[in-house]
């Protein structure tokens, strides 16, 4: 379970302008697979960014993933797919 002080420290990082336009593109991402009929709500599954990029989402960037395929490097610059 959280610090409290962690969970003040995530709640500001979480409220800035470009995390959260970057939330937005992830949100969208995931929408847009909603309405082709790749995933559903509550099916477990990650949408995946295959460049990293949450804001490009073209159909042919997105792809569904399980969620420790998806989580499975740390997410930095330099980070590449394992």
């Amino acid at each position: 379970m959280p610090t409290e002080a962690r969970r003040r420290a995530q709640a500001k990082y979480n409220s800035k302008p470009e995390q959260i336009k970057r939330r937005a593109a992830r949100n969208a991402a995931r929408a847009k697979m909603m309405k082709l009929g790749k995933v559903k709500k509550g099916d477990g599954k990650d949408v995946a960014h295959k460049n990293n990029n949450p804001h490009h989402n073209s159909t042919s960037n997105l792809a569904v993933q399980s969620p420790a395929k998806n989580r499975s490097f740390a997410r930095d610059k330099n980070a590449r797919r394992k």
